[in-house]
């Protein structure tokens, strides 16, 4: 397990192959208004609340609805042939622990150097 939590590179791919069909960038597919790849939908906007909070795994919609035993609540619903490892679980309390922080898709940021990338590359 990483000890920085990056959302492209960590936290992105388990909502892309798990949670991005029903709550992600297709209006016609999205269920409950809910968008998890945009900032607004993780962290909220305005007086609306997000799926997350901050700093507070426990706290988050999120995890709630991730670790739940209720069929009614937990996410990916048993139907949808989807789930979340115990790893990808702890990779988002973790992520979320470290305060969440979203980033735009990758291909809209600026290019990073290797070095800044991985961290300081030692011979």
């Amino acid at each position: 397990m990483p000890e920085t939590i990056e959302f492209n590179r960590d936290i992105r791919p388990i909502l892309s192959d798990n949670c991005f069909f029903c709550h992600g960038p297709d209006k016609n597919k999205r269920e409950a208004d809910l968008r998890l790849d945009t900032e607004a939908g993780l962290h909220g906007k305005d007086d609306q609340h997000g799926a997350i909070v901050a700093g507070k795994p426990d706290d988050s919609e999120m995890i709630k609805r991730i670790i739940s035993t209720d069929p009614e609540q937990k996410m990916p619903p048993v139907h949808s042939g989807k789930s979340l490892s115990e790893r990808d679980v702890q990779l988002l309390k973790r992520w979320i622990e470290q305060g969440g922080k979203f980033e735009g898709h990758w291909a809209f940021l600026p290019i990073r150097s290797v070095e800044s990338a991985a961290g300081p590359v030692s011979n």
